[in-house]
């Protein structure tokens, strides 16, 4: 039996539970990494459909946002 596990995957239960924890105990550098592997999670995400469609309802979104202030 072989295991395998998705790199994304792995990513989003880490930032899950790394974004639980209380601000308040969190330095600088911590923040920093939460930050960088919010990052790397998206690059990973971005070539697959979920990410594609995210990235086109918030495309959509930020037009609506543009559209609406600008009468």
């Amino acid at each position: 039996m072989e295991l395998t596990i998705d790199l994304a995957v792995l990513l989003a239960v880490v930032l899950f539970v790394r974004a639980r924890r209380k601000p308040l105990a969190r330095s600088r550098s911590d923040a920093w990494l939460t930050v960088f592997l919010a990052l790397a999670f998206g690059v990973l995400i971005a070539p697959t459909t979920f990410g594609q469609g995210v990235a086109d309802f918030m495309g959509q979104l930020a037009q609506g946002i543009t559209q609406s202030a600008n009468p």
